[in-house]
């Protein structure tokens, strides 16, 4: 169950990293549900489902997003390595580890 992950993004949002952007995140996980993150002018939405028009779409498991996020997992090397598969505006997902930083 990806809840907790999903749950933890919405912790970490920093607001000022988000001024100005108008996108969609959309999460097609191999090993839960889909999910999309609504990010609009410092302003979060989390809604299940799939999009039908997302900006940018990333495919993984849980435990690559985990990762990913955790920093155990370099996102381009995700990404090089099949682990990650993004579609639409790929630069977008650059901006994950902006938008969601880790808090120590």
């Amino acid at each position: 169950m990806n809840q907790p992950i999903i749950d933890k993004l919405q912790q970490r949002f920093d607001a000022g990293a988000a001024q100005g952007m108008n996108n969609i995140f959309q999460f097609c996980f191999s090993d839960a549900d889909d999910y999309y993150l609504v990010i609009r002018d410092g302003t979060l939405d989390v809604l299940q489902g799939e999009h039908e028009d997302p900006s940018v779409t990333l495919s993984m498991s849980t435990d690559t997003l985990k990762g990913i996020m955790s920093g155990d997992i370099n996102g381009m090397n995700a990404f090089m390595t099949g682990k990650l598969k993004a579609s639409g505006n790929v630069m977008l997902a650059t901006r994950l580890t902006s938008l969601f930083p880790k808090h120590e």
